[in-house]
């Protein structure tokens, strides 16, 4: 009985943990939101690449938090404007960050 009233204890501090541990903050994600970031990049680049106008080797797609951040090198103001509605015309993106450079 002693050891029962020991371990009762010490698995609620260690499930509390647990699942503090897989929580989110501002600044890292939790386990549920790394699976949806990666769900949507995959979407994003599908998207990109079915674009005929678009080198979608040029263009990296980063997300966090469901904000997607596009980034590379693209021929003209044009691919910078179609990546970006692109990226918006996805399902779960909340916002596109443009950080594409015109060569």
């Amino acid at each position: 009985m002693n050891m029962f009233k020991r371990v009762i204890p010490m698995l609620s501090v260690l499930a509390v943990a647990g699942i503090l541990g897989c929580a989110s903050t501002s600044k890292s994600e939790g386990t549920g939101e790394y699976v949806d970031d990666t769900v949507i990049t995959a979407k994003v680049k599908t998207a990109i690449l079915e674009q005929p106008g678009l080198k979608s080797a040029e263009i990296n797609v980063e997300t966090f938090k469901g904000t997607v951040q596009l980034s590379g090198f693209v021929a003209s103001q044009d691919s910078v404007n179609l990546a970006m509605s692109t990226a918006r015309s996805v399902k779960g993106v909340n916002s596109v960050k443009n950080d594409m450079r015109v060569k």
